[in-house]
């Protein structure tokens, strides 16, 4: 039989950590400006959107 080989993976990077607790800061600032249950649903969503329309209002001012 063949041995396998496991390989280890170290991402020593950080920048999971560092998006996750801005996701985390959005979603406080997000829900804590709501009431009702569908309304956190929806401030969870835009929590996870927001980099998308912050990335492109940033390249139109910076006309690329």
């Amino acid at each position: 039989m063949a041995k396998v080989q496991k390989v280890k993976v170290v991402n020593e990077s950080g920048m999971g950590y560092v998006l996750v607790v801005a996701w985390l800061g959005a979603v406080v600032y997000f829900v804590g400006q709501v009431d009702g249950f569908w309304n956190v649903i929806l401030a969870v969503l835009k929590a996870c959107v927001w980099p998308a329309y912050l990335l492109y209002h940033l390249l139109q001012v910076l006309g690329a």
